[in-house]
């Protein structure tokens, strides 16, 4: 056979070795990841994935206390939701949920922002100080918190109410906890004491990681004070605080422990209730698994929705970076 035939055959041959060799190269390092990420997806799914799952399909069911002990629970389909739609208490205590949310998110990003610019400025000696002090509320433990906050706001005893009085203002005997307003009042003050030390931080990280120049470049400008902060550190450490803020919605949406222990230390349950307590009072205290389910899965909902424009503020962040 000529040679001018035979060349084209083996350079087809040798390209398509070649490419055979390169592709297979290349799936062996696309795989091996994937290989590795393997364990940590199947946890996540275990741990995330089931009971999620699990909280759809009994939101779908009359489940109560009858089941518990044995019984199968009948599929009820949409009712569960249907009846809880319609019910006007569940639109008040989300109402509810979301004013408090949005109140102490907001009061807690100012207070922690303020707070890390303010620890920039101070001496080593005060930061430190500062920085324990802060270290120390934030990992002191919702209990034990919740114990001393309800000694300072006692009725007979409370130190809140005893320089309240001392200080001309009738609080003598004041209940804190029986009127839904000062009762959000007092979780107000638990909530955000316990949120701000991990906003302080994160955004005092950022700070410290701004070039020294921007600052002087500005304040060579004339820019003043309140003009370096607005135009030139809050933009730049913008993406901290959608990171930040984002989780504090999250956070404020579905608090809890606070707000049971205030519950259960005097405060009216029906008229202070958030979602968190009530899918609560709903399942354990009232046996309607399935109504409380449903409950949860609307609160993911809200969840979703409330912090959509975080996730936009995000991604918008990231493209343009």
């Amino acid at each position: 056979m000529p040679a001018t035939t035979t060349a084209p055959r083996r350079l087809r041959r040798l390209s398509g070795n070649l490419s055979g060799n390169l592709s297979g190269s290349i799936s062996r390092r696309i795989s091996l990841p994937h290989v590795f990420l393997l364990p940590a997806v199947l946890a996540i799914l275990l741990a995330l994935g089931y009971p999620l799952v699990r909280q759809i399909v009994l939101s779908f069911q009359d489940f109560g206390l009858a089941q518990q002990f044995g019984r199968p629970p009948e599929w009820v389909g949409l009712d569960n939701y249907t009846e809880l739609l319609a019910n006007p208490y569940l639109w008040r205590v989300t109402l509810r949920t979301v004013l408090f949310c949005l109140v102490n998110a907001a009061i807690t990003m100012v207070l922690g922002v303020g707070l890390a610019l303010t620890m920039r400025y101070m001496s080593r000696g005060v930061r430190l100080a500062v920085q324990t002090g802060l270290l120390l509320a934030w990992a002191m433990p919702v209990v034990a918190s919740l114990t001393v906050w309800q000694w300072l706001f006692d009725t007979q005893y409370g130190v809140v109410n005893y320089l309240l009085t001392r200080g001309g203002l009738d609080y003598a005997g004041h209940s804190w906890l029986l009127e839904p307003l000062s009762f959000f009042f007092v979780a107000t003050v638990v909530v955000v004491w316990m949120s701000v030390p991990f906003v302080a931080f994160t955004v005092y990280a950022a700070l410290i990681q701004l070039p020294l120049e921007l600052l002087e470049a500005a304040e060579m400008d004339g820019a003043s004070p309140w003009g370096r902060v607005r135009h030139v550190v809050l933009p730049s450490i913008r993406p901290v605080l959608l990171v930040v803020g984002l989780l504090q919605v999250i956070w404020d949406l579905r608090v809890f422990t606070q707000i049971f222990l205030l519950q259960e230390a005097g405060g009216s349950a029906r008229d202070t209730n958030l979602l968190g307590t009530y899918i609560y009072r709903l399942g354990i205290g009232g046996g309607d698994f399935g109504t409380s389910a449903a409950v949860a899965i609307f609160m993911l909902a809200l969840t979703v929705v409330l912090t959509a424009p975080y996730i936009r503020a995000m991604l918008r962040q990231e493209g343009e970076s």
